[in-house]
């Protein structure tokens, strides 16, 4: 049974920073996508980044050159490290892990957020 367990999440001011973790456990790929979602009170899930078997990484534009996506291949950890956050980065922050044919598919899973296993989230909150 594929789990994931996000943490890291809280309060800070706009310009602060945190990383959030995504421990996962149970799944047997021999390829997968990992992605980081946010969901924002009355606005749709939006995808903020993805990182494939080979390292590869997408990022929306608005994160980019902000936030950095990383994995812990021996731990089974996926991470988000979160600089220069700003009000419109508070949002529940979700992980999630795809088995894929191959990494060069995992683009394209992150874009339609088509991941079959997901986290509970982690609340973030960025004040003015």
């Amino acid at each position: 049974q594929v789990q994931l367990v996000e943490s890291g999440g809280g309060s800070v001011q706009a310009g602060g920073s945190l990383r959030l973790s995504c421990a996962a456990s149970g799944y047997h790929y021999a390829a997968e996508c990992m992605g980081w979602f946010r969901q924002a009170p009355g606005k749709e899930r939006e995808g903020v980044a993805s990182i494939d078997s080979d390292g590869r990484t997408n990022y929306a534009p608005s994160v980019e050159g902000r936030f950095t996506i990383s994995k812990d291949n021996a731990k089974n950890i996926l991470y988000l490290q979160m600089n220069s956050l700003e009000p419109d980065d508070t949002a529940m922050y979700y992980c999630a892990i795809q088995g894929v044919p191959a990494s060069k598919y995992c683009a394209r899973l992150w874009d339609r957020g088509e991941f079959e296993h997901w986290g509970r989230g982690t609340q973030v909150t960025v004040s003015t």
